[in-house]
């Protein structure tokens, strides 16, 4: 066998690995079920906004929670305004919240200040059994607080993960798509991750915790993927994220292709630089207890991101075609496992007519993602950049 084949046949089987892991997902997926409890008492919970520079946003973000089927004298929000250069903090106040300050510009990033908020200003946490985070631009469905506090109560949870889907999606083909996107993302995977005795993980906004976790850690990541790395951190801990897609919080997505691209650059440089970061670790707990949550923590890393996986099969498929013909059925099973994937998760999350007709835009979205992925390859890594709202273009 010459050395070419070998290489050849070598990212065949990984990028045929990865799209098994993601059938494997998909097919969990449908045997989901959310487990919640009713809670004997309504738990009081503290909704915590980490807000920097959102005076134009965070107002309406917190009448939103106090917006929510929950009683009103076990619902309070507060407002963390870090580093803030603008009115967030007296907006904030004026909608309802109660604001805590910080001012660090030497640690700046949403898992510094709420590491911060839990550890420095931990009695910010009295008289609340539950705590909720969500972003400065979301709004919470009027069933979110309620969905969090079933879920939290249920048998050993202590961490739950919301569907976090898309505010905006009629505002541009990029957005239309990015809501389809999470409906795999968001909801497909963590479902299947949990369905299959893995963790569904933080994805950053509609977070919930029992109080004590956080008095316990903080919050100890502070990468530009601090939700993805806290997943870790708590798993690594024994705690497993519980997913429930009935707590759904929407957040403005970017855009322009500008706002885009600085968000992918900073999500997908960062996941890679957990891989590196913890794969070892998460490797030596395998065959440990919980070693089938490891083991799916270490292939949700592992795999690449799904534009990658397209791109790569694609020209696997070509190779195959032209020079290998005996594994082009291969190439075709995976190409067809993949599309499988995406329909997969749209149908499961009940996606609407737009998101389904998004995908058409599908393969202009991938080839716009190259030269991004060329660009990360030849910068240093990225850190912590606030995305640039519509309202700010």
């Amino acid at each position: 066998m010459s050395a070419l084949l070998a290489a050849y046949l070598a990212m065949l089987a990984a990028a045929l690995l990865a799209v098994l892991y993601l059938a494997v997902l998909a097919a969990a997926a449908f045997r989901f079920r959310k487990q919640v409890a009713p809670p004997a008492a309504w738990p009081p919970l503290l909704v915590v906004i980490p807000a920097h520079d959102e005076e134009g946003q965070v107002a309406d973000t917190v009448r939103s929670v106090l917006a929510c089927d929950y009683p009103a004298d076990r619902l309070a929000v507060l407002v963390l305004a870090d580093n803030c250069s603008d009115a967030t903090a007296a907006a904030a106040a004026s909608a309802g919240a109660r604001v805590v300050e910080r001012r660090d510009p030497e640690r700046r990033g949403k898992g510094q200040a709420l590491d911060w908020l839990f550890r420095e200003r931990s009695e910010a946490l009295d008289g609340f059994a539950a705590v909720a985070v969500v972003d400065a631009d979301s709004r919470l469905d009027p069933a979110f607080a309620r969905e969090m506090a079933s879920s939290l109560a249920a048998p050993g949870a202590s961490v739950v993960q919301g569907f976090y889907g898309v505010l905006n999606p009629g505002d541009s083909w990029r957005t239309r798509l990015i809501a389809a996107a999470l409906c795999v993302f968001h909801h497909l995977r963590p479902a299947g991750r949990e369905a299959m005795g893995g963790t569904a993980g933080l994805r950053g906004n509609g977070m919930g915790f029992s109080a004590e976790v956080l008095r316990r850690l903080g919050w100890p990541a502070g990468s530009v993927v601090e939700d993805a790395e806290f997943s870790l951190i708590l798993l690594l801990e024994g705690i497993r994220v519980r997913y429930n897609p009935d707590a759904v919080v929407l957040a403005e997505m970017a855009v322009t292709g500008r706002q885009a691209t600085s968000q992918r650059r900073r999500w997908e440089a960062g996941r890679a630089g957990l891989l590196a970061a913890y794969g070892l670790r998460l490797g030596r707990r395998v065959f440990g207890p919980g070693g089938l949550a490891m083991l799916d923590a270490l292939a949700d890393l592992a795999v690449p991101p799904l534009a990658v996986l397209v791109l790569g099969l694609a020209a696997l498929t070509g190779i195959a075609w032209f020079w290998h013909p005996p594994t082009l059925p291969l190439c075709l099973a995976g190409d067809a496992s993949l599309a499988a994937f995406v329909l997969c998760g749209l149908a499961i999350r009940r996606a609407n007519l737009a998101t389904w007709l998004a995908l058409f835009a599908a393969p202009v979205y991938i080839l716009w993602k190259v030269p991004l992925y060329a660009a990360m390859l030849l910068t240093r890594r990225q850190g912590w950049i606030r995305t640039r709202r519509k309202s700010e273009r």
